[in-house]
């Protein structure tokens, strides 16, 4: 009776062990999809942030850019706000930030300083970033107290320069090839935005077009001089007016200010 209770279990042993690896057969073991790669070298630079939202959206003084930190190949957006009135953020939906142990983004107190000279306190966030040119869950609530879920997006991430005035050469075509601009240039850099002074070799300019905005003379006396909106490395279609001639004529350029001549003031 004893062998026979011996060899049952023998045999139920047997038998688990064949269930078991048959269960497990063509099965791979789990791993851990690995972080997306960053795209960018560790450091400071400016982004791009759009929102879903009207209501959401970064403070109008820095023309929708914040400043892009990497570290470690972990990326964080600051972006400053419009006002006070978002007590939090949360890197994830409403529902993941409601739950017991959701760690909050907390606010930063940032001083803007508008076009006009004006300045005012508002909040300021560091948004973990886990990709670039896809959007992503933002959630945010408001000083009501209730949660509201926003899709996010950071691109166009560009070297940030810190506000202050710089020089960069500049070249022109286009045209008769009689006209040139002054280089290098004076490039002025606020909020992470570029304009640059645009001198023209000839007095007889009225107005400048970029895209749709026309910028007028900031001078009057001496050869025309403009300040208009710049980007680094990459060609500015402009076009400007000109009396020179019997006629005014509206002629098209091409402005291209290269970035390895930047040099701070």
């Amino acid at each position: 009776m004893f062998k026979m209770k011996r060899r049952f279990i023998a045999l139920f042993c047997l038998i688990m062990t064949v269930c078991l690896l048959l269960s497990s057969c063509g099965k791979a073991p789990e791993e851990e999809e690995p972080d997306p790669e960053c795209p960018l070298e560790d450091g400071v630079y400016s982004a791009r942030f759009d929102t879903d939202s009207s209501m959401f959206h970064i403070n109008e003084a820095y023309k929708d850019r914040g400043v892009l930190t990497v570290e470690g190949g972990k990326m964080t957006l600051h972006v400053s706000l419009p006002s006070k009135n978002t007590v939090n953020l949360f890197p994830g939906t409403a529902e993941q930030a409601q739950q017991k142990g959701a760690v909050l983004l907390e606010p930063t107190l940032d001083t803007v300083t508008y076009d006009d000279g004006y300045t005012e306190e508002v909040y300021g966030f560091d948004i973990p970033v886990p990709y670039l040119d896809e959007e992503f869950d933002c959630a945010l609530i408001g000083t009501k107290g209730k949660w509201y879920d926003h899709k996010v997006k950071v691109s166009d991430p560009l070297p940030y320069l810190e506000d202050g005035e710089y020089t960069a050469d500049v070249t022109l075509t286009g045209g008769s090839g009689r006209a040139s601009v002054s280089s290098p240039a004076t490039v002025y850099v606020k909020n992470g935005q570029l304009t640059a002074e645009i001198v023209w070799s000839s007095s007889h300019y009225e107005y400048m077009n970029v895209g749709e905005v026309r910028y007028d003379p900031v001078n009057t006396e001496g050869n025309s001089t403009f300040i208009i909106p710049v980007e680094l490395d990459c060609d500015i279609a402009v076009s400007a007016l000109t009396t020179a001639m019997s006629e005014p004529h509206l002629i098209d350029y091409t402005l291209h200010f290269d970035s390895a001549s930047l040099s701070k003031k």
